[in-house]
C-alpha cells in the first residue's frame, strides 16, 4: 500500500501520481478547457503550416509570404495566451498540495520560471519572428542550421523552455492540477516534435537539392 514505509522506485512512483490525482477534477470546465488548448495550438499551427507549404494560399491572399508568416505568428501567441490563461484558471479552480506549499518549492518554481524564460527568449533572438513563427514553411529559409545558444545545449529549446514556465508556475502555485496539466504540455510536445522535425528537414533537403542542381 502507499501508506507503508518506503517503496520500491516504481511503485513510489504511483504513489505519488495516485496522490497527486487525487486533488485533480478532470471533469472541470477549467480543466478541461486548458487540456483543450494545449492540445489545440500545435495541432493548430502545425496544420495551418503545412497547408501553407503545400498551396502557399496565405500567402496569395496577403500578398507576401512574409506579411502571412507575421499573421500566422500573431494567431499563435494569442492562441498562447489564452491557453495560459486557461491554465492559471484551471489551477486556481482547484485545490492546492499543503506539501508544495512551501518556500523551497516556491523557490524550485521561480528558478523553472527562469530558466524557463531564458530558453523561451534565448530561442526566440536566435531565430528571429519568421524563424519562430514556421517560417520556413512559408518559404522563408535560413542559410543553415542554427547552433548558437540555446539550441547548442538543446534540441526544442523553445517547447522545452515553455514547458518549463508551467511547470514553475505550477509548483508555484502548489497546484496538482498544473503539475498534470503541465505533462499534458510535455507530451503534447514530443508529438509535435515528432511530425515538426522530419516535416522540416525536407524543406531544407529540398533546398539543398534545387541549390545543388543550380550550382
Amino acid at each position: 500500500m502507499c501508506s507503508q514505509g518506503a517503496l520500491p522506485g516504481a511503485e513510489a512512483d504511483f504513489c505519488v501520481m495516485t496522490r497527486l490525482l487525487g486533488y485533480v477534477d478532470p471533469s472541470d470546465a477549467s480543466f478541461v478547457a486548458a487540456v483543450l488548448t494545449i492540445i489545440f495550438n500545435p495541432l493548430f499551427w502545425n496544420v495551418v503550416a503545412r497547408w501553407e507549404q503545400k498551396t502557399r494560399k496565405l500567402s496569395r491572399a496577403m500578398g507576401s509570404p512574409y506579411l502571412a508568416c507575421y499573421m500566422l505568428g500573431v494567431v499563435i501567441l494569442l492562441l498562447n495566451v489564452l491557453r495560459s490563461h486557461c491554465f492559471t484558471q484551471a489551477m486556481l479552480s482547484q485545490p492546492q498540495m499543503n506539501s508544495l506549499d512551501s518556500p523551497v518549492a516556491r523557490l524550485a518554481g521561480l528558478l523553472l520560471l527562469g530558466a524557463g524564460s531564458l530558453l523561451v527568449l534565448s530561442s526566440f533572438f536566435a531565430l528571429g519572428f519568421t524563424g519562430t513563427f514556421l517560417g520556413d514553411y512559408f518559404g522563408i529559409l535560413k542559410e543553415s542550421r542554427v547552433t548558437t545558444f540555446p539550441f547548442s545545449v538543446l534540441d526544442n529549446p523553445m517547447y522545452w523552455g515553455s514547458t518549463a514556465n508551467y511547470l514553475g508556475w505550477a509548483v508555484v502555485h502548489a497546484s496538482p492540477a498544473g503539475l498534470l496539466l503541465t505533462a499534458v504540455v510535455a507530451l503534447t510536445y514530443v508529438v509535435a516534435v515528432l511530425y515538426e522535425e522530419p516535416f522540416t528537414a525536407e524543406i531544407y533537403r529540398q533546398k539543398a537539392s534545387q541549390s545543388g542542381k543550380r550550382s
